[in-house]
């Protein structure tokens, strides 16, 4: 049965006459007759103004780790309305949850709470300029650390002539193009590159900041190599140590990406598993660096400790720490890998995975990239010829490859069976639409 979006069509030109691009985030818009509403999200799946029901892998860019509407959470969220909201003051459960987090998370010695993973990263890049009176910070290429202006930068590789460093653009209009003079880029898994920035500029820079498995970008991850090296030039060289895991945290470990690599941020940052899609994110890192907060630097919000985020937080947290939901993510992560991978090899399509398997990137190469720039020299086009497919055969990937997949503890065998029978179709669909242009040009 073909997909119709008649509502949802019909809604984006309603919705058009007061939102930008209809939506209320660029990210929800694909495009005028392919951008979908939703109705509800139950479990793995969600369900569109039509009556369209998908098997979700993008939950939201991975918040939903326990699955939407997961009853144990709201129910804590309901208890959490009885609080009444915010006071501009605190509550006991603020302590409770920090304690969680503490305990997860050995790096998270005090804790901080805000609204999103981008007011997270923020605060803590100011904290880090504060305790060290250094205003320069050093990202990898293709990662993304949230929408301010600081980290808005980017390299369209299109454009580099392959000799030297490409020229690096904001991200939007409107961020100062004198801000560029603070961030150093250096690419992923490159420990003599990043090593020679910090001998070139340690003076000025205040923190590495680094996402060890970049969630905007395939979910590329870092050699347990590099991360050890990144350690210890940060050490050497009197730099601070940022772990962004908004997406990694809680997710690929109990601890994050700093309990499977073994190593231990100055400051880290948390945000979309923390509450199983309520507002909340963490910034969490050394009690001799924390305390500088409220001794020279500011951090707040009116909304910041919301009552009903933190129930919601404190009982997502309890779940993930005291039962099996991870292993569970971890192992259907890992069928669904294995079965897309044998309907690629049966077709005789290179391939290959990176990431954790709760949060997948599929490569059309043999080898996995290890770079922004492995990805972005890539012939990434299939994805995209094939996501579209996947869509209409209710299977809801991002259309954009360098978005990973998302696994929560509510996919089932019903969501796997449905996902490789759709993923089939799309392969050959795509596969037989190359054919077609190969054969018109010859």
């Amino acid at each position: 049965m073909s997909r119709v979006l008649e509502r949802s069509q019909a809604h984006y030109r309603q919705a058009l006459t007061r939102l930008p691009l209809g939506v209320a985030s660029n990210f929800r818009f694909w495009g005028e007759d392919r951008t979908i509403y939703v109705k509800y999200g139950r479990g793995g799946r969600i369900v569109d103004l039509d009556g369209n029901e998908y098997v979700d892998y993008r939950l939201g860019y991975g918040p939903a780790i326990l699955g939407y509407a997961d009853p144990r959470v709201d129910e804590a969220a309901r208890e959490g309305m009885q609080v009444g909201g915010v006071f501009a003051l605190s509550t006991e459960r603020e302590y409770r949850v920090a304690e969680r987090i503490a305990k997860m998370v050995p790096a998270a010695e005090l804790v901080r709470f805000s609204n999103s993973g981008t007011e997270a990263v923020m605060a803590a890049l100011r904290l880090a300029r504060a305790y060290t009176g250094k205003n320069d910070y050093i990202i990898l290429e293709g990662s993304y650390h949230g929408l301010f202006d600081a980290v808005m930068w980017y390299t369209p590789m299109d454009k580099w002539s392959q000799v030297g460093d490409p020229e690096v653009y904001p991200y939007s209009q409107g961020v100062p193009l004198s801000t560029r003079s603070f961030a150093h880029f250096v690419q992923a898994n490159d420990a003599n590159q990043l090593e020679d920035v910090l001998n070139r500029h340690a003076g000025q820079v205040a923190c590495l900041l680094i996402e060890p498995i970049m969630g905007n970008c395939l979910g590329i991850a870092a050699d347990p190599a590099y991360m050890r090296a990144a350690r210890e030039l940060c050490d050497r060289y009197g730099v601070l140590l940022v772990i962004d895991e908004v997406k990694t945290g809680f997710r690929v470990a109990r601890g994050g990406a700093q309990e499977l690599y073994g190593i231990q941020a100055d400051l880290c940052t948390f945000a979309k598993a923390v509450a199983n899609g309520y507002p909340i994110s963490v910034l969490a890192g050394r009690e001799d660096v924390m305390r500088k907060i409220g001794r020279g630097v500011a951090h707040g919000g009116t909304y910041t400790a919301h009552s009903v985020s933190l129930a919601a937080a404190e009982r997502t947290l309890q779940i993930l720490d005291e039962t099996d939901a991870l292993a569970r993510i971890a192992r259907y992560g890992t069928s669904l890998r294995e079965g897309m991978s044998a309907i690629l090899r049966a077709r005789g399509v290179a391939h290959s995975f990176v990431g954790h398997p709760s949060m997948s990137g599929l490569y059309f190469a043999q080898e996995p990239p290890r770079t922004y720039r492995d990805w972005k020299g890539s012939d990434y086009s299939f994805y995209d010829a094939a996501a579209k497919v996947l869509h209409d055969e209710r299977v809801l990937c991002e259309p954009d490859s360098r978005e990973p997949w998302f696994v929560c503890a509510a996919h089932d065998e019903s969501c796997l069976k449905q996902t490789l029978k759709g993923f089939e179709i799309a392969v050959d669909k795509t596969l037989s639409a190359q054919r077609g242009r190969q054969q018109a040009k010859a």
